[in-house]
């Protein structure tokens, strides 16, 4: 697709410029690539483009001109920006320890169409994506088009701090779509917006630019942990950079400090004290805008992160955009045997069993779903299996899920990366029923293939228990279940019948989850609280 640039309304920023300044902007007859125009008091006026900046004239910024302006653009806020009604421009103020506007940064707001191209398969997934950048690089205008794109199928909250993806007004800017946008009226306030998007108005996607503070990053988790799809923006540049960002690591994890025993430290050729990932990422995949033709993708963080802790990072998927608009992608090479696989692998438990052969003569017919994901199964649909570690492709279905399952059972699953690498394929009952190509090659090379009915917890650890003939293991997943429903229905009692609160046990996102979408269902209120591991749910009334 060929960009389209939509400059919205340069001649409302300008109008507001004095004139002699609006002059020189015209003059230099380049407003395509205009990015911002500076006015500072007692210097001289510049105006930055994409790949230059010039004096716009010779003498000074006087009091009287940043008046001028000041008077003819929207109130300033909190923090200290404001708009032009019904555009995407933004200006920013500078002020003096009394109050008083000493400099002006007037940026030009631009809606693009066809910037999202580039990733649109990767927004339209349902995966929770983090966009990183350096600043003005264009996250906000693939922001923007984003949240453009999947409201026309799906429920869209944009939370707006500085309305700089909707525009200033009360009404968004056309470049939006039918996505709804909430204000904040402080910035300090973002993260209440934030929780209060998902409570009262029922999105399945919410837009957030420029998370920045760690209750932001608490309440995105939050987020989504309760299912919605997270598409945001986060100060760094690279995956690198954010890890070490104390307030924002948790965005992909966060990082803490093991120690390992002697055996493990000489397996693994470490020290006895190493960086581990805390907890699962908030997002799903992390795109880094090296430029605005250029991208660096990770499709997954937890992959991602944990190789680089441990010193061998895999490298990002490379996405970039020609001239003439065409997209080339060049795919990471497959690590099939990285460390980040071994270190659930290697660690072969006593509980693993082996895998029965079953042949049947075609594919077992996929009931339909069951209302209660704990009957539900997954249909295994051909092959045989040998009895030793059991190399995994998944096709549609997470991996972060299933290498969770493997460690939670301790069994000797590798999740590769290539179907020609795997033992058994496993994927979604949709997937195999349009006879997707990978499927079907995989079927006849004559790898046995699993069926899951959905993408779910219970799904995919029953399949771990099935392959691996895991019975106990999988009653006792079961059992460890029904007791956290029992726990959270017995406090949703306790605040129907009177009480202010109830917190529960701290648990891990998954069972975190399951207690909001209970707490959802009875039409009360839940937030999470507090730091992994002691990361809890509380309950109460609105």
């Amino acid at each position: 697709m060929t960009q389209k640039n939509i400059t919205d309304d340069l001649d409302a920023l300008l109008d507001v410029l004095p004139a002699t300044v609006r002059h020189s902007v015209e003059k230099a007859n380049d407003s395509e690539n205009l990015l911002e125009i500076i006015l500072d008091l007692g210097r001289v006026p510049t105006a930055r483009f994409v790949e230059r900046e010039i004096n716009l004239r010779e003498a000074e910024v006087s009091r009287t001109e940043i008046d001028y302006v000041d008077e003819r653009v929207g109130d300033f806020d909190a923090d200290n920006r404001s708009g032009i009604e019904r555009t995407l421009h933004r200006i920013s103020a500078i002020r003096n320890r009394r109050g008083a506007v000493v400099g002006l940064t007037l940026r030009v707001g631009r809606a693009v169409y066809g910037t999202v191209d580039i990733i649109q398969d990767i927004i339209e997934s349902g995966k929770s994506v983090l966009i990183l950048g350096r600043p003005g690089v264009g996250k906000t205008t693939l922001l923007r088009e984003a949240a453009r794109i999947l409201a026309e199928n799906k429920r869209v909250v944009i939370v707006d701090t500085s309305n700089e993806i909707g525009g200033d007004g009360d009404v968004p800017h056309p470049a939006v779509g039918k996505a709804r946008r909430m204000q904040v009226r402080e910035p300090m306030l973002q993260h209440e917006v934030m929780i209060e998007a998902v409570e009262n108005h029922n999105p399945e996607v919410i837009v957030i630019d420029e998370i920045g503070r760690e209750l932001e990053a608490q309440a995105a988790r939050t987020i989504a942990e309760r299912g919605v799809q997270l598409i945001g923006t986060a100060h760094g540049q690279t995956l690198d950079n954010l890890l070490l960002n104390p307030t924002l690591s948790d965005l992909v994890g966060g990082i803490e400090a093991v120690t390992l025993s002697d055996e493990e430290a000489r397996r693994r050729g470490t020290q006895k004290t190493v960086l581990e990932r805390r907890a699962p990422p908030t997002f799903d995949v992390l795109i880094e805008i090296q430029t605005r033709d250029r991208f660096a993708v990770h499709t997954d963080i937890m992959a991602s992160v944990d190789s680089l802790l441990r010193g061998f990072p895999l490298p990002p998927e490379i996405r970039t955009r020609d001239s003439d608009g065409r997209i080339k992608i060049e795919k990471a090479a497959p690590v099939s045997s990285s460390r980040v696989d071994a270190k659930d692998t290697t660690k072969i438990s006593r509980r693993t069993r082996t895998v029965s052969d079953q042949t049947p003569s075609k594919p077992a017919p996929v009931s339909p779903a069951s209302s209660s994901a704990r009957s539900e199964s997954p249909t295994p649909v051909t092959g045989a299996m040998a009895i030793k570690a059991i190399r995994i492709y998944p096709y549609g279905v997470a991996r972060n899920r299933l290498q969770q399952a493997a460690k939670r059972f301790g069994v000797p699953a590798i999740i590769v990366r290539e179907a020609d690498e795997a033992d058994a394929l496993v994927t979604l009952r949709s997937y195999y029923r349009d006879r997707q190509a990978t499927v079907m090659d995989a079927e006849a090379r004559g790898i046995p293939i699993y069926v899951l009915r959905a993408n779910t917890v219970a799904q995919v650890e029953q399949f771990m228990g099935d392959i691996f003939q895991l019975p106990q293991e999988g009653a006792s997943g079961s059992s460890e279940i029904d007791s956290v429903r029992d726990q959270t229905q017995a406090a949703i009692s306790a605040v129907l019948n009177g009480e202010r609160w109830v917190d529960l046990p701290p648990g891990p996102s998954l069972v975190r989850r399951l207690q909001h979408e209970m707490a959802r269902s009875a039409e009360l209120v839940s937030h999470s609280y507090g730091k992994e591991p002691r990361r809890h749910v509380r309950i109460f009334r609105e």
